[in-house]
């Protein structure tokens, strides 16, 4: 009897351990129907800089994932700059937030500081590239500085870990961001290096794309690597590269596929995330008044 009674209770153990695995596996991925929020910019960080205090304040504001667009702290990524000018201000968010690495934080070799202080949140330093979920959505967090990780084209090592990446998330809403754009108005900040990205994203049927690098707001119609619209398979890109660094000049014509712009524009998209559809709000730091906002379904 006390043997039976021994067996029952080592089962009842391991069921209940077994239950308790599967809540916590569970619990930081989110419900597959629930909304969920990104938050973030790209062209961060200053020790002279003032309005990256003040987009770092909306993030206090503003739950859910935070993600940077690259150049994270100027000017050359040290890790003093990192110490001194990015953690008083983004800093305070930093067990929320899934970075992306930009040129300005690979002046400093290897990009080292970059890795060092965001640790396994920023993907291996040899790459610098990675994907996580969060509700209905996979999201793929890209490097798109092609030289430090041997290349972004389809035979890279990066382009065909996004290959398989998207082909184990079929039939979800797909989110990609980098830090430099295929298209951009004005002259001198769009990157036709990132062209195979796109073509990869488009093909796994992918909806965002978010980059920085200029220092201003521009919302793209939904488009092909082309460049052609496509309301049914179209990408929609956004270039928020208002994170606090100053600037946001524009040299050259406007982009004809933009349907919303604004440099000098200090502020951080906020993104709403559910089951087949996304919201989009860029919310703008206090005393400016810009702002945009809209809705969509996913492919």
């Amino acid at each position: 009897m006390r043997k039976t009674v021994v067996v029952i209770g080592v089962m009842v153990s391991a069921m209940l351990l077994a239950c308790m695995a599967v809540v916590l596996t569970a619990a930081p991925g989110a419900s597959k129907t629930q909304t969920v929020t990104l938050v973030g910019a790209g062209d961060i960080a200053g020790c002279d800089f003032k309005a990256d205090r003040k987009t770092a304040r909306l993030l206090g504001k503003i739950p859910g994932t935070v993600f940077t667009l690259g150049d994270n702290v100027y000017p050359d990524g040290t890790r003093e700059q990192f110490r001194d000018c990015y953690d008083p201000t983004w800093g305070k968010y930093k067990k929320r937030t899934m970075p992306t690495a930009g040129d300005q934080d690979y002046i400093t070799s290897g990009a080292k500081p970059y890795f060092d202080y965001f640790g396994w949140r920023a993907g291996k330093p040899s790459r610098g590239y990675y994907s996580y979920d969060r509700g209905a959505w996979h999201i793929v967090a890209l490097n798109s500085n092609c030289k430090e990780v041997d290349g972004c084209d389809w035979r890279s090592a990066q382009g065909r870990w996004l290959s398989r990446d998207l082909d184990r998330h079929r039939g979800r809403c797909t989110l990609a961001y980098f830090q430099h754009p295929l298209y951009a108005s004005g002259s001198g900040y769009d990157s036709p290096k990132v062209k195979p990205f796109w073509h990869i994203l488009y093909n796994h049927h992918a909806d965002v794309i978010l980059n920085g690098h200029a220092h201003r707001y521009e919302r793209f119609a939904r488009i092909t690597p082309s460049g052609e619209r496509s309301s049914a398979r179209g990408i929609r890109q956004f270039i928020v590269g208002t994170g606090g660094a100053p600037g946001g000049t524009q040299h050259g014509p406007d982009e004809p596929r933009v349907q919303a712009k604004k440099v000098d524009a200090p502020g951080v998209l906020k993104l709403h995330l559910g089951s087949g559809f996304y919201h989009w709000k860029f919310v703008p730091v206090a005393g400016r008044n810009y702002t945009d906002s809209g809705k969509a379904r996913c492919h």
